[in-house]
């Protein structure tokens, strides 16, 4: 026969465990715009299970360690304060899936992010390797990893695309893909550290018919004893209305290396 302090002691324990659990599931998306981020949540919910908790960055949780995963989008302003502490969770372990615009711009003047993810955006010429946005824009993105649980794993893709990808010197081939109408593109990031790569992107320039097709729809790499998984898609709702493009992201989630 157990003790009844002895019954009481697992029970505490086996409560902690499963509180500990819980917390352990939950993830933190950060935003400035939140129709996307409150569709992806739900989304998350019921195809997973997965609790989110949607905050601005100046209503961040003083603890982050505590999530599975932290996806940030933010068009606006990245406060320093949020800056360091993403980054800090992140070379701690952490899961950070950054979203669109998490690169674009506007971030250049944030002293340790775009160092942090590995990424450049050079000025000038657009055809001479700067960095360039356009909006709105029709995009397309292809699967590069087709071995991969990220891009594959209950991933429905409605179309095949043809493809030529920039970084592994490989033919024009057909890929599984789809297409975000009335998106934002973003050309030349430039990467300047080694990484996985995901999705390419396909965009037709309207104005002079120019096909720019580059690996850098999405990616994942290592920081510290973390994770980074990027994803380029994001400019709205519609892109997440995608079914193929938030199950992608689902599964940056609920990836385990």
């Amino acid at each position: 026969m157990i003790p009844p302090m002895l019954k009481f002691v697992s029970l505490l324990a086996g409560l902690l465990l499963a509180m500990t659990s819980l917390a352990g599931d939950r993830v933190l998306i950060v935003a400035d715009e939140f129709p996307a981020m409150e569709f992806l949540a739900k989304e998350l919910k019921t195809q997973e299970g997965i609790e989110s908790d949607l905050v601005a960055q100046d209503r961040m949780p003083e603890d982050l360690d505590t999530y599975r995963a932290l996806i940030v989008y933010i068009h606006g302003t990245l406060k320093p304060g949020p800056e360091k502490a993403f980054i800090a969770y992140t070379r701690g372990g952490g899961r950070l899936v950054a979203l669109h615009h998490s690169i674009s711009s506007g971030k250049r003047k944030n002293a340790d992010w775009f160092p942090f993810l590995g990424i450049d955006l050079l000025p000038g010429d657009v055809d001479q390797g700067g960095y360039k946005w356009t909006e709105p824009a029709t995009i397309t993105c292809v699967n590069l990893a087709p071995d991969h649980f990220i891009t594959t794993h209950k991933v429905d893709y409605p179309s095949r695309i043809d493809y030529t990808p920039s970084d592994s010197g490989t033919g024009e081939r057909a890929h599984p893909g789809f297409v975000l109408p009335e998106s934002e593109v973003y050309l030349n990031h430039t990467l300047t550290e080694p990484r996985t790569l995901l999705l390419g992107l396909k965009y037709t320039d309207p104005a002079t018919g120019k096909v720019w097709m580059q690996d850098r729809a999405g990616w994942l790499k290592s920081a510290g004893q973390g994770l980074i998984v990027y994803f380029q898609p994001g400019h709205s709702l519609l892109d997440f209305q995608q079914p193929a493009y938030t199950r992608i992201v689902i599964n940056a989630v609920v990836y385990r290396p």
